[in-house]
């Protein structure tokens, strides 16, 4: 009787091992790569995102070379921004813009780059919008700026262009903003070097921003919170001459203490 129970017992494991294979077959065993290509894009478009990264992924194993695997490239991209891989995504346009310099699309790949770090900084600053400014790293707005400035610079007639430089403006304001809240934060502090040093590079390195009125207001407070009159004077009279409607006010403040 125990061994007959042993014999069924041993049928009974190989049949879950003979079984084993086919619940792990891979359904796109045998594909083509055009067939590959199209299933994976049509998930993309659909929004099935982690569906899409796996079959672009298998597409650029079996078939790494000719136009299909470089387009599944820039597709696998944007399916990694879109699934929240911020890493990979900028890795694999890295990789593109490597492997494809001269590539027709190429300029598709810097404008990617760039679109995926400006909308993480965005994301960014919605989550931390109450925390301790001198905390917040602007990294992403600068990777942003790089990214979006290459892609004009080397591809000025790109159809991406226009959209780059507006959002070059925008970081520049958001960048010159950041350094001039970070000086306004030591200024109530009393940290009254750190104040004057990064208002003085929020001025030094993003000119002709409306960040910078507010740069020149705590120069002029952090002088005179320090007694240096002479600095505060040279502050207040570039404050006037580039912003004279704060110079005013701030004339009419100190009348009135």
């Amino acid at each position: 009787m125990s061994k007959i129970l042993a014999v069924i017992v041993v049928a009974l494991l190989l049949g879950a091992c003979s079984s084993e294979p086919t619940k792990s077959k891979d359904e796109t065993r045998g594909w083509a790569v055009e067939k590959l290509y199209g299933e994976a894009k049509a998930e993309l478009d659909a929004g099935n995102y982690k569906r899409a990264v796996g079959l672009f992924e298998k597409l650029g194993s079996r078939y790494p070379y000719g136009r299909y695997a470089q387009q599944a490239q820039l597709e696998l991209a944007y399916a990694y921004f879109k699934d929240n891989e911020r890493a990979s995504a900028i890795a694999t346009c890295d990789r593109f813009i490597q492997l494809y310099p001269t590539h027709e699309n190429v300029d598709y790949a810097y404008y990617l780059k760039g679109l995926i770090s400006f909308n993480e900084d965005l994301g960014l600053i919605a989550k931390l919008s109450d925390q301790d400014p001198t905390e917040r790293d602007p990294q992403a707005m600068r990777e942003s700026f790089d990214a979006l400035q290459e892609l004009v610079e080397r591809f000025p007639e790109s159809r991406y262009a226009p959209d780059a430089l507006k959002r070059m403006r925008y970081l520049v304001n958001a960048l010159a903003s950041s350094e001039v809240r970070i000086a306004e934060y030591y200024l109530r502090r009393r940290a009254y070097v750190a104040a004057v040093n990064r208002a003085q590079y929020a001025i030094d390195n993003y000119p002709q921003t409306p960040a910078l009125e507010g740069a020149f207001v705590v120069l002029v407070k952090a002088y005179a919170a320090m007694g240096l009159t002479d600095l505060q004077r040279d502050a207040e009279r570039l404050l006037k001459l580039n912003f004279p409607a704060q110079a005013d006010r701030s004339d009419e403040e100190a009348g009135r203490s």
